[in-house]
């Protein structure tokens, strides 16, 4: 049985590291240009990308990996980063614990939208010059880093905020009203932990929407104005991430593993996955 390769600390020798960033040509040098096999961390990545050419794999999604992009990859996703060639840029990794030990809330992380779990993770496209200002960032980054400062770890985490405000705003999926902001990514942040604990028995939103007291169609609506896809969606990517998981990294059966997720006929599971992959479970096992 294939498992997936797991990262769960930031530095192997040293696992009270909760920060670190590299640059992407040295990781390339580091590796003798191998390409890593698709794995995934338990702390959050970021790559701010100069140059490169290649692909970057995100829960079985492929991307072209191109000049002036950033991309967000969230605890538990499977990624994979396939270069033709060395890359120029920056790579960031940190763990909720960084967040804690710097007073950045979690929820400042989660309303940003920047970081999904599941489904399609694209990159964020920038120009020459607002890959200027996110790169100086990551240098002011870099030299805290390397330096002896005092506080250099709270000078870090407020880098790291700035480099969030600035991309967030570079996001054309906004709210205009505060107020309707701070509710909506409320409800959003309960239907995501929702649907993480639900998905193998909640297939559609009328549960979900249930249990947050408000109708299918208004939590559509929030969830389409937050993260650019509707509830439903969200929860039919939740459940084909889990079930290419399992058929990638497992060898339990097409049924065993539509079984687990809540189809009780084969035929049904068989059906919702090619709808949402265009392929049957054993096509996408084959391939």
């Amino acid at each position: 049985m294939k498992v997936i390769k797991t990262y769960n600390e930031i530095n192997q020798g040293n696992n009270s590291v909760s920060f670190r960033i590299s640059r992407m040509e040295d990781i390339y040098t580091e590796r003798s240009g191998k390409t890593d096999e698709p794995h995934r961390h338990d702390y959050y990545t970021i790559l701010l990308v100069k140059q490169a050419s290649g692909k970057h794999i995100v829960d079985f999604n492929r991307y072209p990996l191109t000049s002036n992009q950033v991309y967000f990859v969230s605890p538990g996703q499977v990624h994979q980063v396939v270069e033709e060639e060395q890359s120029f840029g920056y790579c960031i990794v940190f763990s909720s614990q960084f967040l804690i030990r710097n007073n950045i809330p979690q929820c400042f992380i989660e309303d940003l939208n920047l970081f999904n779990d599941y489904g399609q993770a694209p990159p964020l496209e920038l120009n020459v010059n607002e890959f200027g200002n996110l790169s100086n960032f990551c240098e002011e980054i870099i030299s805290l880093s390397c330096s002896d400062f005092k506080f250099k770890e709270h000078a870090i985490g407020s880098y790291l905020q700035l480099f969030f405000v600035q991309c967030n705003n570079l996001c054309s999926l906004q709210i205009d009203n505060s107020h309707e902001s701070e509710v909506g990514n409320t409800i959003l942040k309960t239907f995501k932990e929702l649907v993480d604990q639900k998905h193998s028995v909640w297939h559609s939103t009328s549960p979900y929407a249930n249990e947050l007291n408000i109708s299918p169609d208004h939590l559509n609506r929030i969830v389409k104005s937050l993260i650019g896809k509707t509830a439903k969606k969200y929860i039919q990517s939740r459940i084909s991430i889990a079930a290419k998981r399992m058929l990638y990294f497992s060898e339990l059966s097409s049924k065993e593993i539509g079984y687990q997720l809540g189809f009780l006929e084969p035929a049904n599971f068989s059906a919702f996955f090619k709808n949402c992959t265009g392929k049957s479970p054993s096509q996408f096992r084959k391939k």
